[in-house]
């Protein structure tokens, strides 16, 4: 065969878009296993518990996935007003007692019972899909300023809400995400450098405000300086990266997972991927991470309308900026910050929310034609 139909004339869509989908999270549900069981069985007495949360996460994103898939894209701009109203009530449900669910001194999630969901994740769709609808609506107003300024006062207003539950890392990616669309929807260059420095000024004000911020920083720039403190979590991932050398300890013999290494399952299991198969076995497995953005942004370029253009932007840029966050982050590359690695870390509200995103690329793929 000697090419590979990317989207299909007769409306099939990328369906290799979606085997990576499925194919990464079963992966990421074995390393949540392997990085999990032990602490599980301590914790919970079972050391399958974190597995079982996934396992429904998955199934739901499942069903999301496959309506969405189905789901006439297009049409999803009606629901862009009740999608942001449904984000913004659910970021201030968070600062209600009872309803607040707080842990390690930050609210960012919302319980009823045993249920929780995590609102920033529906808000950073909800800013997509407000960007979509509002640049298809008039396309040319992006090229001035005060055409962008309801994209930013919405943004804006999002990472307000999410800075104050506090979650810095989620509030950078929003800050980006709304950039890097701005700027795929034709955004000036000057407007661009316009946004930029401020940004940067306030993740720098941000940093100073809180105590522990500068404490992060400064195991950042010298974990060894406090190895039992700030820097302990930075130096036991770097450990794991360090033991996995060049193939791995191999599957399930993670030793960092024996209490060593906080948030193993969750904000760190790349530390754990790395420790088992190695520097190898990683290229494979960000070849799969990159595959989903690249099928991404090639949906995004022969999309017939602009609302699908921008959508399709969004989804895969949010999905690569957490990705690269996470990675810069447990290589010590950035200050350290709790960020999931999409469809990979523990966490059901981000795999349905992403898994369902995905089914909308599907969709949106589903009405282009290209080959490669």
């Amino acid at each position: 065969m000697k090419r590979l139909l990317y989207l299909d004339k007769k409306g099939k869509g990328d369906y290799l878009l979606l085997i990576a989908v499925v194919l990464l999270a079963i992966i990421g549900t074995v390393f949540i296993y392997s990085a999990s069981n032990y602490s599980a069985q301590k914790t919970y007495g079972d050391a399958f518990y974190f597995v079982k949360k996934q396992a429904i996460g998955i199934a739901l994103g499942i069903v999301a996935m496959i309506f969405t898939a189905v789901f006439d894209y297009r049409k999803l701009k009606k629901f862009t007003i009740p999608v942001a109203v449904v984000a913004f009530v659910t970021l201030i449900l968070v600062f209600i007692p009872g309803i607040g669910v707080e842990n390690y001194g930050a609210k960012r999630w919302i319980g009823f019972g045993s249920f929780t969901i995590q609102p920033s994740e529906i808000a950073k769709f909800s800013l997509i899909l407000f960007c979509a609808s509002y640049v298809s609506a008039y396309p040319e107003r992006i090229k001035t300023f005060l055409g962008i300024l309801p994209v930013l006062i919405f943004g804006g207003a999002v990472c307000a809400l999410i800075i104050l539950e506090p979650n810095m890392s989620i509030t950078v990616c929003v800050a980006m995400l709304m950039i890097t669309i701005l700027f795929a929807a034709g955004m000036k260059i000057k407007h661009f450098v316009f946004l930029i420095l401020p940004a940067i000024a306030a993740v720098i004000i941000l940093i100073i405000a809180e105590p522990y911020r500068l404490s992060r920083l400064a195991a950042f720039l010298n974990p060894w300086s406090n190895p039992k403190g700030e820097g302990y979590q930075l130096l036991q991932s770097l450990y794991a990266l360090g033991s996995g050398g060049w193939f791995g300890v191999g599957l399930f013999n993670s030793r960092q997972k024996y209490s060593f290494l906080p948030f193993a399952e969750s904000d760190f299991i790349l530390s754990v991927i790395g420790e088992e198969i190695g520097f190898i076995g990683l290229l494979f497995f960000f070849a799969l991470l990159f595959f989903i953005v690249y099928r991404g942004l090639k949906t995004a370029s022969v999309s017939k309308d602009i609302f699908g253009y921008i959508l399709a932007v969004g989804i895969t840029m949010i999905f690569g900026i957490q990705t690269v966050i996470n990675a810069l982050v447990v290589t010590g590359s950035i200050p350290p910050t709790g960020l999931p690695l999409p469809l990979v870390s523990s966490g059901n509200t981000s795999i349905i929310i992403f898994m369902a995103e995905m089914g909308v690329l599907y969709n949106i793929s589903k009405q282009g034609s290209l080959t490669f």
